[in-house]
């Protein structure tokens, strides 16, 4: 059931007053979580590892969780365990690149209190994207941390590949609200999961659960 939320789609405020207010709303809900909660949200991921739809063998790139986001970690193990090669992101500028991710890479600090492979691991170019995000909608809609990051980084595959790299959101459900703002760059999600299923997404085929 999605959260009650006290911010309407018709908001007249300027569009960056608004998504912060809903990215205000949805965090405000993750943040109140308990530890216990947010462990067993990003074990309970592992459920769905063979619904994800992606491609055997395919390149994955993941997150490393920041402050109270749900860890995607253990589902990056499995799908390790199955084949994928694994990426994570880190900053170059202001722009993200991924980089290739083993049991054997030495983590290094990065901003944002997350951590990156070193500029000497080898640059991938994914396939797929999980992606954390503030909130979601049933449309797939996603609002980040306000950056563009991975707006970039979707576009910037895109060009490179031809065809753009499947999404997928990852969150807690608490994290749904009723509607997220929109501008022209923003990219909706292939699929959203949570520690409860995938989402249905309005007007969207999602995988069997």
């Amino acid at each position: 059931m999605t959260p009650p939320s006290t911010i309407p789609p018709s908001d007249a405020r300027p569009l960056a007053e608004v998504k912060a207010a809903v990215r205000a709303e949805a965090l405000g809900r993750r943040a109140q979580l308990t530890p216990a909660t947010r462990i067993e949200g990003g074990l309970a991921l592992v459920d769905h590892l063979d619904d994800l739809g992606l491609a055997p063998g395919c390149t994955v790139a993941g997150f490393w969780p920041i402050r109270d986001e749900i860890d995607p970690r253990p589902l990056m193990d499995g799908l390790r365990a199955r084949g994928h090669a694994l990426a994570l992101p880190a900053m170059v500028a202001d722009d993200l690149v991924f980089r290739r991710l083993t049991r054997e890479t030495r983590l290094v600090k990065a901003g944002f209190g997350t951590v990156e492979p070193p500029a000497e691991a080898e640059a991938l170019v994914p396939d797929a994207l999980l992606v954390p995000l503030a909130a979601f909608d049933a449309r797939g809609g996603r609002l980040g941390y306000g950056r563009g990051f991975y707006d970039r980084a979707i576009a910037a595959i895109t060009r490179v590949c031809g065809a753009a790299p499947r999404t997928v959101g990852l969150a807690f459900s608490v994290q749904q609200v009723a509607h997220v703002p929109e501008e022209a760059h923003d990219r909706r999600l292939d699929a959203i999961l949570t520690e409860t299923g995938f989402v249905a997404l309005t007007g969207r085929t999602t995988p069997k659960e």
